[in-house]
């Protein structure tokens, strides 16, 4: 049985409770981070973290406990519960208090909890196969920037990709796509360039987005941060997603058409080796 964090607490998963009064219950208003473990140890955590402090700030959220206790209780949920290879997720809500739409941030305390996940992360299907893609309507709220807990569509649309036959789904918005329902958007051009859409409030400024774009520029390969249009990623020479959990993520059809001839492209696959390789040097 896996422990938990909750408030200041480790507890077995079974007894870990937080308040039905809970705004993050009630009204969706709370934040959250997940932080992929490989060999025991962190990827990407004070981006992980510099995020967290975005999210709680646009929110006007309060933020009650330090980055270095943070990293603590990470590697501790981490340590009880044998995590080799896996994810941690952390989440942070307003805290709890009598239902109302309005509320005084400074008497509530924020509610905190921690628990890890093992599974796979190297070694996955999406890796070796690659990732049916099919393009949904961006239907979310304006504030896409923000990481919060109102994940309702993102999950109908991995839910409708599913049924589709497809492991995912694009938002397009304007004819222009936006994101993954969990991961940003790239595309691989004919001359080798990566291509994803600049950060705005329409997509989530990603972890992983910015970590491969540094590598990516690093070992001199061209990024361009500008929207393109569906057909353009269909015509693409090959696409991918990136994520905390996924990494780089190889796709290899949008709606049907393939890129790639059906498989992993070889730049993605590239890309992918160099973003681990470079990010276990870097673990915490």
């Amino acid at each position: 049985m896996r422990t938990v964090y909750v408030n200041g607490d480790y507890l077995p998963e079974n007894e870990a409770k937080v308040s039905v009064f809970d705004r993050g219950f009630l009204f969706g208003d709370g934040i959250y981070e997940v932080a992929s473990v490989l060999g025991g140890k962190l990827i990407d955590f004070p981006a992980h973290m510099a995020r967290l402090h975005r999210s709680a700030g646009e929110l006007g959220m309060r933020f009650a406990v330090s980055d270095d206790d943070l990293l603590a209780i990470h590697r501790e949920l981490v340590r009880r519960n044998g995590v080799e290879e896996g994810v941690v997720y952390l989440q942070m809500t307003r805290g709890a208090t009598d239902r109302d739409f309005t509320f005084d941030t400074e008497k509530l305390t924020p509610t905190l909890v921690l628990f890890t996940q093992s599974r796979p992360l190297i070694d996955t299907k999406v890796a070796r196969d690659g990732m049916k893609i099919v393009s949904i309507p961006d239907l979310r709220w304006g504030r896409c920037d923000i990481k919060t807990v109102q994940l309702l569509y993102p999950s109908l649309g991995k839910m409708e990709a599913k049924a589709r036959g497809a492991d995912d789904a694009w938002m397009v918005r304007d004819g222009v796509v936006t994101e993954g329902t969990s991961n940003n958007a790239f595309i691989v051009t004919k001359a080798g360039a990566i291509v994803t859409r600049p950060l705005s409030h329409s997509i989530l400024p990603g972890i992983t987005r910015a970590t491969l774009m540094q590598y990516s520029r690093e070992n001199g390969t061209a990024v361009e941060e500008r929207e393109f249009t569906l057909e353009e990623a269909k015509d693409a020479a090959e696409a991918f997603i990136t994520s905390a959990s996924v990494f780089v993520g190889p796709v290899i059809s949008i709606d049907g058409v393939e890129l790639s001839g059906g498989n992993p492209g070889p730049v993605t696959l590239g890309l992918r080796k160099t973003y681990l390789e470079e990010s276990l040097k870097r673990a915490l």
